[in-house]
């Protein structure tokens, strides 16, 4: 056990406690921002009925296994050809809480489909991490912290942010060794909006920080961290990826709003995703004790976070249009065979009409479609750059 999680008081961060689940749904019944958006996502709901279903609620098990789980659901049933996951055999044995790390693809989402997943076959609901800066209204923070969300500080100063990370990461060894209750946490800060999929050094340093020993890959090992590969068929905010990138490149000050937060989570939320599919990849430890604890620290970090790497990239699930883009982008027939003719025509007239939503000043298409491809063909370049050398060597035609 690590006294350096009992010299913080984590009431700022953590999920909400049983005892004050009462008050937080009285919050959301009299909020009516809370009212518009579930009336938003089911128009034809019996508010008062609702509300009174709320109130029986008397713990975040009940809340979340209830009304969270059938959100979800509801969602996927709404905008998602199927939701699937595989690797089950892989999770640890006698439900050994753990960290998973996936890449990340949707503001709210990949969190929630995992956690529906991870549900239905027996693993349990896990604490998700959550950035502040999505937490635009007090409803948003009430309802996250319900449904068992623990709080990011983005918005801190330089100064702030040793302390802040430090913090953080003591909350997560204590949910893993004391709460005993699994995490869910991005591999970066942030989607990878281009889809190339890395775990920044920063996070791994984060999560050592928190850790009772001395030595880097013990503090890591005892997280028992399984990556978890993310693969949704079609992006609903790709376009709005594809923007970002304009606009960033035509002013290099560009910063996103709230607004535009609230948009891409909606249009996340409610777009076509078609099949959406989670892969639990094998955790990482018997990896890491191939590593040279005496490493210098950024070389080790490094390796540890190409270990995360590795086994998402070889366990990414790819569509039709992964191939397609791919061979769009480089202008090859590598991938002929993983697709044919209407496959590609459908795929060009969806990148079309994610195109036409695009209105910004000095629209460059092309400038944006070579991004949109990129999104769709970077899992498969990695999945390819991951493979031995004789493997890569085989899929060529």
């Amino acid at each position: 056990m690590n006294k350096e999680t009992h010299a913080y008081d984590f009431d700022d961060i953590r999920p909400l406690n049983d005892e004050e689940v009462s008050i937080a749904i009285e919050e959301l019944v009299a909020s009516g921002d809370f009212r518009k958006a579930v009336n938003y996502l089911l128009p034809n709901l019996d508010w008062e009925a609702f509300s009174q279903q709320m109130r029986l609620c008397k713990t975040k098990e009940q809340f979340k296994s209830t009304f969270s789980y059938d959100a979800v659901i509801t969602v996927a049933k709404q905008s998602a050809f199927s939701l699937t996951i595989s690797g089950r055999s892989r999770l640890p044995k006698e439900h050994v809480a753990c960290t998973f790390i996936s890449n990340h693809r949707d503001i709210v989402l990949d969190a929630a489909f995992l956690n529906v997943l991870l549900y239905d076959v027996g693993h349990g609901l896990t604490q998700v991490a959550i950035g502040d800066n999505l937490l635009i209204y007090s409803w948003i923070r009430t309802f996250v912290r319900l449904n068992n969300c623990f709080i990011v500080k983005r918005d801190v100063s330089v100064r702030q942010m040793l302390e802040t990370s430090r913090k953080l990461s003591a909350y997560i060894h204590h949910t893993i060794h004391e709460t005993k209750e699994s995490v869910w946490i991005a591999q970066r800060e942030g989607r990878a909006k281009d889809s190339n999929d890395f775990t920044q050094n920063g996070v791994l340093k984060m999560l050592n920080m928190g850790g009772g020993e001395e030595d880097i890959l013990s503090n890591l090992m005892s997280l028992n961290i399984v990556p978890i590969a993310i693969s949704y068929e079609f992006d609903p905010c790709d376009y709005l990826k594809a923007q970002e990138f304009q606009l960033k490149r035509d002013n290099p000050l560009f910063v996103k709003s709230k607004r535009d937060d609230l948009l891409n989570m909606e249009v996340g939320i409610l777009q076509n995703k078609g099949r959406v599919h989670f892969t639990i990849a094998s955790p990482v430890n018997p990896a890491l004790t191939t590593l040279d604890p005496a490493m210098e620290k950024n070389k080790l970090i490094s390796a540890i976070a190409s270990v995360i790497d590795r086994e998402i990239y070889a366990h990414y699930r790819f569509y039709p249009c992964n191939y397609a883009a791919y061979d769009m982008l480089y202008q090859t027939l590598r991938f002929r065979t993983n697709y044919d003719q209407r496959d590609k025509k459908l795929f060009e007239a969806y990148l079309q009409q994610q195109l036409d939503k695009i209105r910004i000043p000095d629209k460059d298409e092309t400038f944006l479609r070579v991004k949109l491809l990129e999104m769709y063909s970077n899992p498969l370049k990695n999945h390819l750059e991951n493979k031995p050398q004789q493997e890569k060597f085989d899929t060529n035609p």
